[in-house]
Formats: C-alpha cells, sequence, structure tokens
C-alpha cells in the first residue's frame, strides 16, 4: 500500500504550480515524510556514499546506512567494487557495523560465522548448520546496484533509477574540466546538524542569506554577481563570481594550491555550486573542490560528510597546507549550520506559515523545492531537471540560465 503523506494537494500546489514558496512543515518536521523521501528519494534514485579511493586490495569493505538501508560495499577479487545489502542471508544480521571498515579475503558474520567471498557469494556456514544448506549458490548476498562515477562510489538501492549516464546526463560536460575524479583528498570533516535535510540543501542553494550571515565570505565573493545552471539531468545550481583581485573563496581571497590545470576561463574567476542527485553537494573552485554529502538521520537531524580535494600537484608544493580553503569553509559552514538548525526551530512553530521565494535570489531553492513538492503530489521523482520548469518559467529567470 502506497504510503499516505501528510500534506495536502491544497499545500503543495503554491509550490508546485511555479509561483514559488517553501514546502509546509510536515516536509520538515514529520517521520512519514522522511519515511517516503527515503523510499521513493534515497532509495529510489542514485545517491553518493563516499569516495572509492579508500578501496585498494580484495576485500577491503565498507559499511554505510543511508535512506534507512544499510549497503556494504567491497572491493572483489576482480578489482571490481560491488554493492551488497548489509543483511546476512542467514539471520539478517548487519555483516560490519554502519560506518565501519575492514579488509579480509572473507567476510564473516558476526552473529552465526557464516562466511561470503569479496564477490558476495557463500562460502561455506558452521559444521553444525551444513546439513541445512545443501545448496550455497541459493544464499548469496543481495546485490545493490552501483557504479563509480568521478571517484565517488554511487549506489541505487531499489535498483529502479534510470543508468548513472542517463541520471545525471550533461553533468560530466561541466565535470571534466575540473577532472574530479583524479583529485586528492586533502581532508576531511563531519558535522552533524539538528535540521533536516532539505533546510541545508535550500541555505546551499542561495547567497541572499550571505551579507548577514557569512561576512568572511561576502569579502571575497559578489553575492549578486552568477548565473542558474542546470541541465537535462538530476543536477542544479548555479555561481557566484570572486570579486575583483581574488583569486579563490579563502579567508584572504588567495590560493594556496595550484590552479586546476587547463580550467576554461569562464570558470577561473568563480565559484560553481551543484546538487548532484537528492545528497551530493558539489563546490567547484579554480584550485580546488569541495564536497557535502549528506544522510538524513531523522527529520530534524542531518549528517554531513565534508571533503576537500586538490590537484596532485598542490601536494608537491613544499609549503601547501590545505587549511587556507578547510579554514575558511569550516568557519562558513559552521555559519549555515546554525542558521539552517534556527530555520529548523522556525518550520516546526505553529506560527510557521510557507513564505514566498525570491524570483532572483532564490532560483535553485525555487526549482529544489517545486521537484519535491511535485513528487509529494504526484508520488513520481522526476529525473529531469529541465522538465520541472515550462518554457515561461526558463523566460522569466531573474539570472541566465548556463546549460
Amino acid at each position: 500500500m502506497a504510503r499516505e503523506l501528510p500534506m495536502t494537494a491544497e499545500q503543495l500546489h503554491p509550490s508546485t504550480n511555479g509561483s514559488g514558496q517553501m514546502l509546509p512543515a510536515p516536509a520538515y518536521t514529520d517521520p512519514e515524510v522522511l519515511a517516503w523521501e527515503n523510499d521513493h528519494v534515497f532509495a529510489g534514485g542514485w545517491v553518493c556514499i563516499g569516495r572509492a579511493g579508500s578501496f585498494v586490495k580484495a576485500g577491503d569493505r565498507r559499511a554505510y546506512q543511508i535512506g534507512g538501508e544499510g549497503v556494504l560495499v567491497v572491493m572483489g577479487t576482480d578489482g571490481q567494487l560491488r554493492g551488497f545489502f548489509n543483511s546476512c542471508r542467514h539471520r539478517g544480521h548487519e555483516l560490519l557495523p554502519a560506518g565501519g571498515e575492514a579488509s579480509g579475503s572473507l567476510i564473516r558474520c558476526p552473529y552465526h560465522a557464516w562466511v561470503f567471498t569479496p564477490d558476495g557469494d557463500l562460502r561455506g556456514v558452521p559444521p553444525t548448520h551444513q546439513g541445512d544448506v545443501t545448496d550455497l549458490t541459493e544464499h548469496s548476498l543481495v546485490p545493490v546496484s552501483l557504479e563509480l562515477w568521478n571517484g565517488f562510489v554511487m549506489v541505487n538501492m531499489s535498483g529502479d533509477a534510470p543508468p548513472l549516464d542517463e541520471y545525471l546526463v550533461g553533468l560530466d560536460d561541466i565535470l571534466d574540466h575540473f577532472g574530479i575524479g583524479e583529485l586528492r583528498l586533502a581532508e576531511t570533516h563531519s558535522y552533524t546538524i539538528e535540521a533536516n535535510w532539505k533546510l541545508i540543501v535550500e541555505n546551499y542553494h542561495e547567497c541572499f542569506h550571505c551579507p548577514t550571515v557569512h561576512p568572511e565570505l561576502s569579502l571575497v565573493s559578489d553575492t549578486e554577481a552568477g548565473v542558474s545552471v542546470f541541465g537535462e539531468g538530476l543536477f542544479f545550481g548555479g555561481t557566484n563570481d570572486f570579486r575583483d583581485g581574488v583569486e579563490t573563496m579563502s579567508l584572504d581571497g588567495t590560493s594556496g594550491g595550484v590552479p586546476i590545470a587547463d580550467l576554461p576561463q569562464k570558470y577561473r574567476h568563480t565559484t560553481l555550486y551543484l546538487q548532484v542527485g537528492p545528497n551530493l553537494l558539489v563546490s567547484l573552485h579554480p584550485d580546488y573542490v569541495m564536497i557535502h554529502r549528506l544522510i538524513a538521520l531523522a527529520p530534524d537531524r542531518t549528517f554531513i560528510e565534508c571533503h576537500w580535494l586538490f590537484p596532485a600537484e598542490a601536494f608537491e608544493k613544499p609549503d601547501f597546507d590545505p587549511a587556507y580553503a578547510v579554514d575558511f569553509w569550516d568557519i562558513t559552514n559552521r555559519q549555515d549550520w546554525t542558521a539552517c538548525e534556527s530555520v529548523q526551530r522556525g518550520v516546526a512553530s505553529r506560527g510557521y506559515r510557507p513564505g514566498p521565494l525570491s524570483s532572483y535570489h532564490e532560483v535553485g531553492v525555487r526549482l529544489f523545492t517545486q521537484w519535491l513538492a511535485e513528487a509529494y503530489a504526484t508520488g513520481v521523482v522526476s529525473t529531469r531537471a529541465h522538465d520541472l520548469l515550462s518554457e515561461e518559467q526558463l523566460a522569466s529567470l531573474a539570472f541566465p540560465v548556463d546549460t
């Protein structure tokens, strides 16, 4: 039976008809909405669960939790990464705790010692149990659709999403310029935020709040200059141009790294902010890339993993220190988290009424909320950003659209 959402068509209509309005309060506060999102948005689409660089040899494995599901990613004996549901085929015990990692030629369930190969095949059971399992091939681990994309591990837990190159069609035309798959990880920060995951995404999609919330960012970025960016696949975002004399986003506007090689001129004086699928935020700078990976833990709690990636040449500089980028964004991130937590308390108030979104400053927020509102209303999660807007809406955007 389809899950009934605690929002009426009348409540959702102002967010679906192009007028641009915040979502109703239950979208940010009700466990039933998050349960629906887990089933349809996260499990139904392609989501990022991490970087692929930590898997080196056969048997290397990590366990992830996202969208209410546990996923075990394993390097197989053929050198290929595979995804499996993190559930033993005997009694369902997790093969590895969520967030855990291990290595070894065999995967042994810690509950009753069923043993699997890195390729997911059942290798054996305890001697006292052998008479109950006559055909090992009937009890292989259940696979999860997995693809590698620009150095990221992407999974589709339902198996129903379009192929990843269709789901994100057009995005590689942009990202190939930055060579993300070849960039090296310098630092990772993790945050747990007392706010709904959508409020974090909405905040990411606009810099309307920057002059009041981000004094450091406003010194180096022209918060009024930028374009909206979206294409056929499920990605959308925009740019913010640097102020005159600024090299990159840092506390003093200078870069402590090296420019990304062969970057087109239009990307050398701006930051490009993109939401990729439901849970990956990719911030592209001329000399580094920052990644936010979101996991919705509860209606009012979100885990965020933040990576900073740099060209390999930067690490060859004797004085290279990624702190110029990491410190800047850690300050900015924490300012954002404080704002998002305040909004969470506000949308939970009896006095909350969905407000109108700016057609100039909040184009990305309008697109994101419309995408979700239409999914709530129809039960169908669109995978094509262009299809969300009519020709009239495209023509009315205050920012020009750069596809």
